[in-house]
């Protein structure tokens, strides 16, 4: 446990007002094999590393394989007796030449118990928010036009060895004779518009859940589509404490920022 932990802002908890979901009727298993554990009934499953096979993401490589969108929910690993870092990340139409990565030290351990890593996503912004706190506001802007994500994407959820690069710059690799290293997810959710590959995309269904009569739009429900001032003081409180990365501002990496860095969110 984090001692003295900083308490957050408190949030619209928009999660709770969504019927959640059971592994086995909205995910399937790729790879890794014995890998993964179910119980619970599928509604808990583990994922294991032991050199065989975390990150939360959601990617449209599939189906469009050169010029994919992505967006990213990366834990990056843990020193002894150091803060968890969290890493966001966003790609566009193939964009991957310019990670868009913002970095977050956690204001708890995130192996105590479950926490909840949620994106809103629609025509107007991408919010990444941790147990409804929003951490990351992406505009659709102009200046994000082409870089912001806009195909058809799946969710993936994966935990694998990220040594080369994650930690300190890949100088501090994984070591295996701690592991095997588990993630665990439960309580999961989706709701928005579904794609249907096979044939001509009809007009976005609204809905995904009920809150008392009100049936909520996570696509232009006004709930969705901007953040409150709460969240916004919430967000503030996020990024002045804990984040120590921005790509928009590292000047030794980008001789030019990318523009939509003038904007303030990205």
């Amino acid at each position: 446990m984090r001692h003295n932990a900083p308490i957050p802002p408190t949030t619209a908890p928009l999660t709770d007002r969504f019927p959640r979901l059971v592994f086995d009727g909205a995910f399937s298993d790729l790879f890794g094999g014995q890998n993964i554990k179910k119980t619970s009934n599928g509604s808990q499953v583990s994922l294991m590393l032991d050199k065989t096979s975390g990150c939360i993401f959601l990617q449209a490589l599939k189906a469009y394989p050169h010029n994919h969108d992505e967006m990213d929910f990366e834990l990056l690993g843990h020193e002894k007796r150091k803060e968890w870092a969290l890493q966001t990340n966003v790609y566009g139409d193939g964009s991957t030449g310019i990670g868009r990565e913002e970095k977050f030290f956690l204001w708890f351990d995130p192996t105590a118990d479950f926490h909840e890593y949620s994106l809103i996503w629609n025509q107007h912004h991408i919010v990444f928010l941790v147990d409804n706190l929003p951490v990351r506001e992406v505009n659709h802007s102009v200046a994000m036009a082409r870089a912001y994500p806009s195909k058809p994407m799946s969710i993936y959820s994966t935990i694998w060895d990220g040594s080369q690069w994650a930690t300190h710059g890949g100088k501090k690799p994984v070591n295996y004779k701690f592991g095997p290293f588990v993630a665990s997810f439960k309580n999961f959710l989706v709701a928005g518009c579904a794609w249907n590959q096979t044939k001509a995309a009809p007009s976005c269904t609204r809905g995904g859940g009920q809150s008392g009569r009100l049936a909520l739009d996570p696509i232009e429900g006004d709930e969705f589509v901007k953040l409150s001032a709460e969240q916004q003081r919430g967000m503030e409180w996020v990024r002045s404490k804990f984040m120590f990365y921005s790509y928009c501002n590292d000047l030794s990496r980008f001789s030019v920022l990318p523009p939509e860095c003038k904007e303030g969110k990205h």
